[in-house]
């Protein structure tokens, strides 16, 4: 059996590193993913995702120095269930509302940015062109 995950979306805060008792390095950031369309009502909708991302090795340490609140992120990884509910993390927000994040284990993280930072991506790390007046919802 496989699976995988890709998610596209801002970084929602700023990238923890932190090491393993045997060196091993790993971060820790959140991706939020929005998605929006128009409801019944003609009213617009916009729906926001959280995933809480860990990277692993040289792919944390990369992480950890290149990403900022705000970055665009594409995540490719292993969807990892929460230990105590078998499914995503269930928590209460500020307001006191339920929500729930996801954890991806990622296996590979793709920087996104215009084409002015370009010149600006780690080595070894894939940059994907996206067009400036693309309709991308996030």
């Amino acid at each position: 059996m496989y699976q995988k995950m890709i998610i596209a979306g801002n970084l929602g805060r700023a990238p923890e590193m932190r090491y393993t008792p045997s060196g091993q390095a790993v971060t820790n950031f959140s991706v939020a993913t929005n998605y929006s369309y128009t409801n019944a009502s003609g009213e617009r909708v916009k729906e926001t995702t959280w995933f809480r991302v860990s990277a692993w090795g040289k792919q944390a340490e990369t992480c950890n120095q290149y990403l900022t609140t705000g970055s665009k992120v594409m995540v490719e990884g292993r969807l990892v269930a929460d230990k105590a509910t078998g499914g995503p993390r269930i928590y209460n927000k500020n307001d006191g509302s339920p929500a729930a994040s996801f954890e991806i284990r990622s296996e590979r993280v793709v920087f996104l940015s215009s084409r002015g930072d370009q010149d600006q991506a780690p080595a070894g790390f894939t940059n994907m062109d996206v067009p400036e007046d693309d309709d991308i919802p996030f």
